[in-house]
């Protein structure tokens, strides 16, 4: 049964500022903040959370089903979907307004700025998760405000679990509405600041949050990961390479791995290996959804970093 993977479907514009950020912000001025950054590289590619995750799910062998709202200008990136047999159906074009646009800006330490265009996004709310037929879970990624509301609140009178990605848009809601989202939600998944943001908001600590899902996951990046379920903390390791070129997205394969997880039924100790190391497959890449590996060969890489067997047959 298919994933429903609500989120953005966006263009994203990536640059790469050879020098640190650092060297050219004063923190003692930064309320007068007036700079700019000269990025010899830029790239434009098929991004947009829920395109990314489905993107990964689909290399490792998982049915994702991408729900979003785009503009006018999507036809290329619709066609490569159908390519990829990765479904367009619940994908809604609004003909006035142009898709979601995103430009990142990474510096040498990997430090990211982002500028983001919502677009069409805006109107994600049009989607109804209840048109979508037959699916076994689900994920709300960032998306537009009221659809991330709309959608978590019909995932849950449909009685389907689903994982809460708050993402970039954390701080557009409020501690009430974050806590209707942990009771909804099954899952819960944020990066290590997002967490610290969450704790914030709503006055709770991480162990307290915890106990609002079946699990609560936190990213650490190159520190690996830790999912918090049922009184347990699981430490992820993360997987180490040699030529990490480009972190962008590297969030959400780690994403697709723990849903790809769930879809199969897996201990959450191997579905969070599994993202860890499609995360590090997609860090040597630039770009969103440009890393290519097989299953087969994933299988092997898992074998290899995690001296495991993998989660899914290998052929003989």
């Amino acid at each position: 049964m298919p994933t429903l993977i609500c989120g953005s479907l966006a263009f994203d514009t990536i640059m790469v500022f050879p020098d640190r950020f650092k060297n050219y912000i004063l923190p003692d001025q930064i309320h007068i903040l007036n700079v700019c950054f000269v990025n010899p590289e830029l790239r434009r590619e098929f991004g947009g959370c829920a395109g990314n995750i489905a993107y990964n799910l689909k290399l490792l062998g998982g049915d994702p089903l991408p729900m979003g709202t785009v503009g006018k200008d999507f036809a290329d990136y619709r066609e490569r979907l159908v390519t990829l047999g990765i479904s367009d159906e619940h994908i809604l074009e609004i003909p006035e307004l142009y898709s979601a646009q995103c430009s990142i800006t990474t510096d040498q330490d990997n430090n990211q700025i982002t500028a983001f265009h919502p677009g069409a996004m805006g109107e994600a709310h049009r989607n109804k998760i209840a048109n979508a037929k037959g699916i076994s879970l689900g994920i709300v990624a960032p998306d537009g405000r009221d659809a991330m509301i709309q959608h978590g609140h019909d995932f849950a009178a449909e009685n389907i679990p689903f994982m809460f990605d708050p993402g970039q848009n954390l701080p557009l809601f409020s501690k009430e509405e974050l806590m209707t989202f942990l009771d909804q939600a099954t899952w819960c998944v944020m990066n290590d600041y997002e967490s610290q943001l969450m704790m914030n908001t709503t006055g709770e600590s991480i162990n307290t949050l915890a106990k609002q899902v079946d699990a609560l996951i936190v990213t650490r990046g190159g520190e690996g990961s830790v999912i918090y379920t049922h009184g347990d903390e699981i430490e992820i390791p993360t997987v180490n390479v040699d030529n990490a070129v480009d972190p962008t997205g590297c969030g959400d394969a780690y994403r697709a791995g723990l849903l790809l997880g769930l879809e199969r039924g897996w201990d959450w100790q191997t579905s969070g290996r599994v993202g860890s190391l499609i995360g590090a497959i997609k860090v040597q890449q630039e770009g969103t959804q440009n890393h290519q590996c097989t299953v087969d060969e994933f299988g092997r890489l898992y074998e290899i970093h995690f001296k495991n067997r993998p989660p899914f047959a290998l052929p003989d």
